[in-house]
């Protein structure tokens, strides 16, 4: 059953190779089609642009609602204490006796009350939360212990009891001997603060794997199933959640996480997604990343509020059950994360779903010690996420077939959805910007067509409309920022409500381009076979190598003179 869940390697058949091809294939001939209609019939083309854009911008109107919804449920489960409700579970008989206390005001009051009425109509079906351990697997490759030891630390201020904390710091051996130095530190530090800890050497080169992040979190999976089962764990009371060496829990998620899990009768059939926010460095690093590391945050909100379409992204958590009954994330996969969505839901047969988690893992935004490499480092990033279109194949071949084993109709939604969404991606936001202009250009009868003059006017009103869902992003950005250091001066804030012009710039430089690229590496077939690890530098770093600390403009003259130094 493993076997069959596993990318190709190598060679593809026909029909993958096909797969393969298509997002490419109609990413391109999505812009090229407005070129061609310019060519021969102006009002056409002038039709296909409009009902684009206005598509868009339905979708935009969604998408604010989504925006607005999905802000106030993360506040409101933020405030809830979830601690308190996973006691309730424990002796909900005593809790429902008691339900006078209750505010039926707070996050998801009213659906607590009847979850413990389901416990106390039949007990047997619920796990009891002091039954419950979470093996949390921080993954990481030579990063520096200022980035790592945060994590480490976050982990610890969470308001579950640490001992029912199991770590695995997992780290690669070709990171060399900076990484094993740390892992034995962050050993000798924190190992007796939690309810077991172990450090895990992922070693390099291994067969049947790519270089990447899915090769060393199932190796340590692997390595805590073994030692799980020395010590006659039940696999059932264990979630493991997957963190990378910058990621940090807001303190609620893992009484969220279990308190989800006891609820719900098909929990090994589920994974449990919690909301990635980049802003654990958000003041520090260069505008362009700030406007994409805050518009990856905001999807990430918005995304929640779909629950039927919400897919796993970078942290998430997951039954050991049902890892190791999968053998656990892809090793051929740079994009383990998003494919592990594809993973399960084929392991499961359909019968598989993402449950929200209101709850923010903190992320680093991209910042590297020069601005070049935070501005590479930012791309290779983005392209490696949208190398999830290297799912296209793997799902088609699984449900065009005869031999298919999940439902027809809903895995061909499902396939419909991944495949809209990657060429979108790499398409919309360049005909949103320059198709307007298109028709005026390449037109042969531009000259004397109406349509043609009119176009760039009708384009330009529609983009101000639209202005207003950014004016909501900015609103809600600004309410989410943490507060800012005291490095910065209060004008710093200014700069992060002006940064949002760069808006249009990001989304063809960045999203759309990153896409485009991943996707040219699939039509072509020159696979992405190694994960291009996200530089993680700190500003302590920063001015380290630069010998003092400076403003941002100071920061950006400084590392050019220190990358052209190497």
């Amino acid at each position: 059953m493993a076997q069959s869940l596993e990318l190709p390697l190598g060679k593809r058949t026909k029909k993958y190779r096909l797969f393969e091809m298509l997002p490419g294939i109609m990413s391109l001939t999505v812009v090229g089609m407005l070129f061609v209609l310019a060519w021969f019939n102006t009002a056409l083309a002038s039709m296909y642009l409009l009902l684009i854009i206005l598509v868009a911008l339905a979708r935009a109107v969604v998408i604010a609602t989504h925006t607005i919804r999905g802000y106030r449920h993360l506040m409101g489960a933020q405030k809830v204490d979830w601690h308190r409700r996973l006691l309730d579970l424990e002796h909900p008989a005593d809790s429902l006796a008691h339900e006078e206390r209750y505010r039926s005001s707070q996050f998801g009051q009213a659906t607590h009350m009847r979850n413990l009425r389901a416990i106390v109509t039949d007990p047997t079906q619920y796990p009891k939360p002091s039954q419950l351990r979470h093996a949390v697997i921080v993954a990481a490759y030579n990063e520096s212990i200022e980035v790592i030891e945060p994590t480490i630390q976050s982990l610890l201020a969470t308001t579950i009891d640490s001992k029912q904390l199991i770590i695995a710091f997992a780290y690669e051996q070709r990171g060399g001997e900076g990484i094993k130095q740390t892992a034995k530190t962050l050993k000798e530090r924190y190992g007796d603060q939690f309810g077991m800890f172990y450090t895990v050497e992922h070693p390099k080169d291994l067969p049947d794997e790519v270089v990447g992040k899915g090769g060393n979190i199932t190796y340590a999976g692997e390595f805590l199933a073994r030692e799980l089962k020395k010590k006659k764990l039940n696999f059932d009371d264990v979630i493991v959640t997957t963190l990378d060496c910058d990621n940090r829990p807001h303190p609620v998620y893992f009484d969220y996480v279990s308190y989800e899990y006891i609820v719900h009768t098909n929990r090994q059939n589920l994974s449990y997604q919690p909301i990635s926010l980049f802003l654990n460095n958000i003041w520090d690093v260069p505008a362009p990343m700030r406007v994409i590391a805050t518009g990856n945050s905001f999807w990430n909100i918005i995304s929640s509020m779909k629950p039927d379409q919400l897919r796993n992204f970078a942290s998430h958590s997951q039954p050991l059950t049902a890892l190791v009954g999968m053998n656990f994330w892809s090793k051929r996969s740079i994009v383990e994360d998003g494919h592990q969505f594809w993973r399960s839901y084929f392991y499961f047969n359909g019968d598989y779903a993402v449950t929200p988690i209101y709850a923010p893992i903190y992320q680093d935004a991209v910042l590297s010690e020069t601005y070049k490499k935070t501005l590479v480092a930012q791309f290779k990033q983005l392209r490696r996420w949208a190398y999830g279109a290297s799912d296209v194949p793997y799902v088609a071949v699984r449900v065009f077939t005869k031999k298919r084993k999940v439902p027809f109709g809903d895995s061909l939604v499902k396939f419909y959805e991944l495949l809209d969404g990657h060429v979108t991606l790499a398409s919309i936001s360049i005909l949103i910007a320059f198709g307007g202009w298109i028709p005026l250009l390449f037109s042969p009868e531009s000259a004397r067509s109406v349509p043609a003059h009119q176009l760039p006017v009708v384009v330009s009103s529609l983009q101000q409309i639209a202005l207003v869902g950014l004016c909501i992003s900015i609103f809600f950005s600004l309410k989410m920022l943490p507060p800012r250091p005291a490095r910065y001066k209060r004008h710093r804030t200014i700069f992060m409500v002006a940064q949002w012009i760069l808006m249009p710039v990001t989304a063809i430089a960045y999203g759309a381009m990153s896409a485009l690229n991943a996707q040219m590496h699939l039509l072509f077939g020159r696979y992405l076979d190694k994960f291009d690890v996200t530089e993680k530098a700190t500003v302590g770093e920063i001015n380290r190598v630069q010998g003092h600390r400076q403003h941002w403009w100071q920061w950006w003259k400084a590392s050019r003179d220190v990358g052209s130094k190497r």
